[in-house]
């Protein structure tokens, strides 16, 4: 028999769906379980309401994995859990066929929450961002090694993740880069070299629905990262691709994208602010335009600062579209919604004065699903446009 779980009880009569319950509508416990423990959950009245990970020093003080009294949460459980995902990408999916670049587990999405998991062909991306997955990570990496045998592992959490959630964790040293394919393109995975998990299989979609457009076409690729939109451009057939980012690392990385491909962009290390004024005074246009900036904040606070960030970014690029062309403009910052992002947009067409009919509203792909009752998860907006005159 295991050991009776530690249990934590609610202030407030809880009737959400929502697996997270915040720190103010949960009693302290008077033997306070260890951040990221496993708990069971009772109600204000004190009948059992399901099972968590508690972190008594977060803000999320429960996130909630189980609501059947009949089923433990143990390795088993983890198992399944991770198995259910992979069937998902693999059977339902069939993202196999396309790619062997694939997000495994997204969090919320897939019901273990605070646990993302990227597949670049042999290496398996584990990163943490709740202290439960954190403790329990050795269940995590032997569910996955059961349905990638052999594979290897790369696993980090952030900073201010672990400031948060109160666990110290380094990350995984020495891991040696992955090559992998999308839809016939090759890319360089470099989780310990560069942003976040080295490659960002969230766009696979978008950057083979935009590519198909670029053929003939003059294109920019701003934050062009490691050149994931750039060289599937180039890929396609466009006439000339110029990448701008600002850190020399990812545009090496880009470099060797490019090479892998046997294409030509143009890569060039530079802030995109003073490169599009030069470029816009010169009379530069470019047929197809991208913007695909890193995550502006993570701060509620600051989301006013960071839709300003974006109208000056969105104003700036569209000044060197053509008329008639095309701009794809991203954010992943999980805190701006597409309302407030497409709004952004409208404001950002008036100040530059362009007429911008858009074409197509996205996201990450079905790789990275989203409950609807968890809206956080959906954080990538992707907006496709003309610009008309």
């Amino acid at each position: 028999m295991a050991e009776p779980l530690p249990v934590v009880r609610l202030k407030n009569a809880w009737h959400s769906t929502h697996p997270w319950i915040f720190q103010r509508l949960v009693e302290k416990p008077a033997q306070r379980p260890k951040p990221g423990s496993i708990v069971d959950v009772v109600g204000v009245d004190g009948v059992w309401i399901g099972r968590g990970f508690y972190n008594g020093h977060s803000r999320i003080a429960l996130r909630m994995l189980e609501t059947d009294p009949d089923v433990e949460v143990d390795a088993g459980w983890f198992s399944r859990k991770i198995g259910e995902a992979i069937r998902l990408r693999r059977e339902f999916l069939r993202l196999d066929d396309v790619s062997n670049a694939w997000r495994v587990v997204h969090s919320e999405g897939d019901g273990i929450s605070g646990l993302v998991v990227d597949r670049y062909d042999d290496l398996i991306v584990v990163e943490f961002f709740s202290a439960g997955a954190y403790r329990h990570r050795e269940w995590i990496f032997n569910a996955l090694r059961e349905h990638f045998p052999g594979c290897r592992f790369h696993s980090f959490a952030d900073e201010h993740v672990q400031k948060q959630e109160s666990f110290d964790y380094k990350p995984t040293l020495g891991t040696q880069p992955a090559t992998v394919t999308e839809h016939g393109i090759h890319f360089r995975a470099d989780p310990a070299g560069a942003h976040k998990t080295g490659f960002f299989a969230d766009q696979r979609e978008n950057r083979e629905w935009l590519s198909r457009l670029c053929e003939g076409k003059r294109v920019l690729d701003l934050c062009c990262n490691t050149g994931g939109f750039g060289v599937y451009a180039a890929a396609r057939g466009a006439s000339e691709v110029v990448g701008i980012d600002i850190d020399a690392a990812v545009l090496d990385l880009a470099r060797e994208n490019a090479h892998l491909n046997k294409v030509k962009p143009r890569f060039i290390q530079a802030d995109i602010f003073p490169w599009l004024r030069d470029a816009a005074n010169n009379g530069e246009r470019f047929d197809v335009v991208i913007l695909d900036p890193a995550k502006m904040t993570r701060d509620r606070e600051q989301v006013i600062q960071a839709l300003k960030k974006y109208l000056d970014m969105n104003k700036a690029a569209l000044a060197v579209v053509k008329p008639g062309g095309l701009f794809a403009t991203f954010s992943c910052t999980g805190l701006v919604s597409e309302e407030q992002f497409t709004d952004m947009l409208r404001r950002a067409a008036f100040y530059a004065g362009r007429t911008v009919q858009v074409l197509k509203v996205a996201g990450a792909g079905p790789d990275h699903p989203w409950l609807a009752q968890v809206q956080e998860s959906r954080y990538l907006k992707a907006v496709f446009c003309r610009v008309l005159d």
